[in-house]
């Protein structure tokens, strides 16, 4: 169990560092998931549809675009963390069949105990390591594979390879997407070979990010979608100019540019993701 501060947060160690469950003061029932002070998750378990962090709801508006309102979908999650977006899933598209992959059995033990989810024998949740549960799956069995993978604030190396990114389009149908959450900081190394590697295999893609950083001025949150077939670019163009904090999509001919040249990650040297900069959580804390 974990030990309180105060009267409300929640503290415990877990499998991959110090977890954090932290009221969110302006929303009662809501909380935000950090992990060694890194803020991974944000729910509110009174309106699963309420997405605090711009980046999930930009993996939010493409889960809303790849299928017709309300039709079920099969989505496989790497990386639960509190279950956000599986929450969303649930709430916006009933009878979805979902299955989330998180490798830290005692944070899943964590949320389930303090910030649980509605029960759905739909939703299984299985402590696993993502690349192994891809391995696992049938050949077509998801519309949509989602990823948000971290350890120590860093995505593993052997989510970011070629021989990754082809278990995921093996395991998607030929109209199925993949949603992928990239962090990264100037000057985006990581971010442009992800690009690179991930359209060897899936080449119709988009990046959906804040101008700032897409332009290499500061680390944040990246989300790429792609597929075999276009994505829905002018939709997901609108959510993002939209948004709370206004994003911008690069598509075509930008997206070519952004990748400029980038050398396709393989297993034998692929190395994890960029580190944020030190103190860059600090105030969220």
């Amino acid at each position: 169990m974990g030990r309180r501060r105060g009267t409300d947060r929640i503290v415990a160690r877990v499998d991959t560092g110090e977890a954090e469950l932290v009221p969110d003061a302006d929303r009662p029932r809501s909380f935000t998931l950090l992990l060694d002070g890194a803020p991974q998750s944000h729910v509110d378990l009174a309106d699963p549809t309420h997405l605090e962090f711009e980046y999930v709801r930009r993996l939010a508006a493409a889960l809303d675009l790849v299928a017709p309102p309300g039709a079920p979908l099969r989505v496989l999650h790497l990386g639960g963390g509190a279950l956000t977006l599986p929450r969303y899933t649930q709430a916006t598209r009933p009878g979805s069949t979902q299955r989330v992959s998180e490798v830290d059995a005692a944070l899943v033990g964590l949320v389930r105990r303090e910030l649980p989810w509605p029960a759905d024998p739909r939703l299984k949740v299985r402590v696993a390591d993502a690349r192994a549960t891809l391995e696992s799956a049938r050949d077509g069995s998801y519309d949509v594979v989602v990823a948000d993978v971290f350890a120590g604030a860093r995505t593993p190396a052997h989510l970011t390879s070629v021989e990754y990114a082809a278990e995921v389009a093996r395991v998607l149908h030929p109209g199925g997407w993949y949603l992928a959450n990239i962090a990264d900081g100037p000057p985006l190394r990581h971010a442009r070979a992800q690009v690179a590697t991930v359209r060897a295999v899936l080449p119709r893609a988009c990046l959906i990010g804040d101008a700032a950083v897409l332009r290499g001025r500061r680390y944040g949150n990246l989300v790429l979608v792609a597929g075999r077939v276009e994505p829905p670019v002018p939709e997901l163009t609108r959510r993002a100019a939209g948004d709370w904090f206004p994003g911008r999509v690069l598509a075509g001919d930008e997206l070519d540019r952004f990748a400029g040249g980038a050398a396709v990650v393989r297993d034998a040297d692929a190395t994890d993701s960029t580190p944020p900069p030190p103190g860059i959580f600090s105030v969220r804390r």
